[in-house]
């Protein structure tokens, strides 16, 4: 496994990322007309004497279904800091973007490329489980954690649009 960083779903585990990435290409060419979402997203609990951070990779194509697959991140302390933890949220969703190099996404493009004057499309996003409503403690960190997705080429979702973070990732933290 390639840095130690492997992944898992519901049906396999221990996946390393190019397992990940050769069944994101399979989910993608079987229907290349599709609208697909490639999405990133972490979350995490605190659990008694340590902290769990769930990473979610998820392709989507539009009404079609997905292909989804998580890692997961122990870190042997309480982290109860807000800021310290969405920060270090946003960092593992950047760690796993940083894996689709340029010419990874070059090639899941060229996947529905041929077929885009039919419709087909595909974007990336990544999911930051803060919300910028009055009740929500996150929210003085909304733009700081957007700009960071952003600035990886991200079109950032916060709450509610954000459910790779705040759905998927979420069930596996607990």
């Amino acid at each position: 496994m390639e840095n130690g960083i492997t992944f898992q779903n519901i049906s396999e585990k221990r996946m390393s990322f190019e397992q990940v990435f050769r069944c994101i290409i399979q989910f993608m060419e079987k229907d290349p007309t599709g609208n697909f979402r490639l999405m990133f997203g972490t979350d995490s609990q605190v659990h008694g004497s340590l902290t769990k951070f769930i990473t979610g990779i998820v392709i989507q194509q539009e009404r079609k279904g997905v292909w989804a697959c998580f890692r997961k991140v122990i870190v042997h302390r309480k982290m109860t800091n807000l800021h310290e933890r969405i920060s270090y949220e946003t960092s593992l969703t950047e760690e796993a973007v940083s894996m689709f190099t340029k010419e990874k996404k070059e090639q899941l493009i060229q996947i529905v490329l041929p077929h885009i004057y039919k419709g087909a499309s595909f974007t990336i996003e990544g999911h930051i489980d803060i919300g910028s409503g009055n009740r929500n403690k996150t929210r003085i960190f909304v733009n700081e954690m957007i700009s960071r997705m952003k600035s990886i080429g991200l079109e950032a979702k916060i709450k509610p649009h954000s459910f790779v973070a705040s759905s998927y990732a979420n069930r596996f933290t607990k």
